[in-house]
């Protein structure tokens, strides 16, 4: 059976270890960061990460779950995106917006 991309409604930027940014929009790129080009093999939040993006492309776990996973594997990690303030955004709210674009 063929495994099928399923979208976040909110893309999720890290910074990588080099400074480079990257962009994700799905569940299925992150599983293959997760898998393929991780800096940490061995964390915690990186393999309750790997499951959860599985589970969400069969079907079994809700998009936002495996997003929610995603971006707290990234912060273990040590990957966590600029902050980019929108131009009305009000100042008290720019710092939740890590790993939120």
């Amino acid at each position: 059976m063929p495994i099928t991309d399923v979208s976040w409604t909110r893309l999720v930027t890290i910074r990588l270890q080099c400074g480079l940014e990257r962009t994700f929009a799905g569940v299925y790129d992150a599983l293959d960061f997760l898998e393929n080009e991780w800096p940490l093999r061995y964390g915690e939040r990186h393999q309750r990460a790997i499951r959860t993006c599985r589970g969400a492309l069969n079907g079994g776990v809700a998009a936002v779950v495996a997003r929610e996973a995603f971006m707290a594997a990234c912060l273990e990690a040590g990957m966590v995106a600029p902050l980019k303030a929108k131009p009305n955004a009000h100042p008290g709210r720019i710092a939740r917006r890590a790993l939120v674009q």
